[in-house]
């Protein structure tokens, strides 16, 4: 276990923190064939056209969020497939969350099921029956935070509403930017905690807790992993520790957290700026997720500036800390692949390189038995400052990439979303939940989220 970081901030705090090694704009642009590609796309294009059916909603749902200096970032949807191939969309609005049931084609089945209290979308797992909820809810502790739960609902009904922090464990979870994931047996939950106590009193970390089919908490995981974390994802097992991830701040970049939670001897998969906000986003609404092939290797995405160097920081009297300059001063997009659960990947495969282009919202997903989708949002004329960018919004890009990372299709630009977790359906359909509005990165948000009555549901098939 690691000891808690000397600084108490986290990534919702709207003032980010200064990066140790100064300017940004000692940064540089992109220099040399630093990235790895994997030559041009095949002759035969595949349709990466997404189909999309409206959902009208009961309640406004605020789509945007403000990030690190306030950023504009969408507001994170759930999507999640049943075992009989229905379909659940998890949403926030003013009077809780919003969980949507859906035909396998995307159409409302029926009432929305909302969970009163509840503040976050932290994860979502749909039942044949119902679902399960990671979100927080109001708690009683020093620092008036709210708690991280997981709440179970079974024929419209609550079932259990199991609370994953409070005074036994001294810790909170005033943002969850958390996974929940399902192996048929059990649940695991993996989220944000702050220090209530004990000794990482006022400061972040990251908390993994498994859970019964019945809300009952079982052993495993940890009370206090990567700190800070800026990103997690979560891959259920059927067997063993669930494979996951995370960005930490303290050794700046992205690690694999499988069964060791604290990161001073986590692999590497990527060095990467990580003080607040200078990483890509967080993984469930922002960036990347994880994904598994047939063979058992893993892949994820996500926006990176590289390393131009990476070393430990001198100031740190831990020796944990480390110092990282990045390699570009706006994001592309990076994909790294893991041989198993427990392995840091070798060299990240890049498929953007405009160095004057910002990239966000970066998602994967496997893409039929051998290929795997990668999307993201382009900003051209990128501005930035502080490890954060604003710029034109130029579209969201849809490619295909195989194992090895060569591409298997070129960008194909839609009109289609993507702002959350992409469900997989028994057939390899991919479906996601957005608000049908173009976004605008021109300026920072201020003020409340606009908001939006309707949903798309889209859908891709292999």
């Amino acid at each position: 276990m690691t000891t808690a970081r000397r600084t108490t901030r986290h990534r919702r705090i709207r003032a980010a923190r200064k990066p140790a090694i100064g300017a940004l704009a000692a940064a540089g642009v992109l220099a040399g064939a630093w990235y790895a590609t994997a030559g041009a796309a095949p002759a035969t294009a595949p349709n990466l056209a997404p189909t999309t059916t409206a959902v009208a909603l009961t309640a406004k749902f605020p789509y945007l969020s403000a990030g690190y200096n306030n950023t504009r970032e969408w507001t994170r949807t759930t999507t999640a497939v049943a075992p009989n191939g229905t379909l659940r969309v998890a949403w926030p609005a003013a009077d809780g969350i919003h969980v949507t049931p859906l035909t396998a084609a995307g159409k409302r089945s029926g009432a929305d099921t909302v969970v009163k209290g509840a503040k976050e979308v932290g994860g979502l797992v749909a039942h044949n029956d119902g679902f399960a909820l990671l979100t927080r809810v109001a708690d009683t502790n020093k620092w008036k935070d709210t708690a991280a739960a997981i709440i179970r609902y079974t024929g419209g009904r609550q079932t259990f509403r199991t609370k994953l922090t409070g005074t036994a464990s001294n810790d909170t979870s005033p943002v969850l930017d958390g996974q929940l994931t399902w192996n048929g047996t059990k649940y695991g939950a993996y989220f944000v905690v702050h220090g209530a106590g004990g000794f990482a009193d006022g400061h972040y970390g990251d908390k993994l807790q498994y859970i019964s089919a019945k809300g009952t908490k079982l052993s495993g995981g940890w009370g206090w992993g990567c700190s800070h974390n800026e990103g997690i994802a979560l891959h259920a097992e059927t067997t063993g520790a669930f494979t996951s991830l995370c960005f930490d701040d303290w050794r700046s970049g992205l690690f694999v957290s499988t069964k060791i939670g604290a990161p001073d001897v986590a692999p590497v998969v990527q060095r990467e700026q990580c003080w607040a906000g200078y990483c890509g986003g967080t993984f469930p609404g922002r960036t990347g997720d994880l994904v598994k092939s047939s063979t058992g290797r893993y892949a994820t995405a996500f926006a990176s500036r590289g390393a131009a160097s990476a070393k430990k920081n001198p100031d740190d009297s831990s020796g944990r800390g480390w110092t990282v300059k990045p390699r570009t001063g706006t994001h592309q997009v990076a994909v790294a692949f893991m041989k198993n659960r427990n392995s840091g990947p070798g060299k990240a495969v890049y498929l953007t390189s405009a160095a004057g282009t910002e990239n966000v919202n970066v998602h994967v997903a496997p893409y039929g038995k051998d290929r795997l989708l990668v999307s993201w949002e382009s900003l051209k004329n990128a501005k930035c400052a502080s490890g954060t960018c604003t710029g034109t919004f130029t579209g969201t890009h849809l490619r295909l990439i195989d194992w090895t990372g060569a591409f298997q299709s070129a960008d194909k630009v839609v009109n289609t979303r993507i702002s959350g977790d992409i469900a997989v359906l028994k057939d390899s359909t991919l479906t996601w939940a957005y608000a049908p509005v173009t976004p605008t990165y021109a300026k920072p948000l201020t003020g409340a989220s606009p908001t939006t009555t309707t949903l798309r549901i889209a859908r891709l098939k292999p």
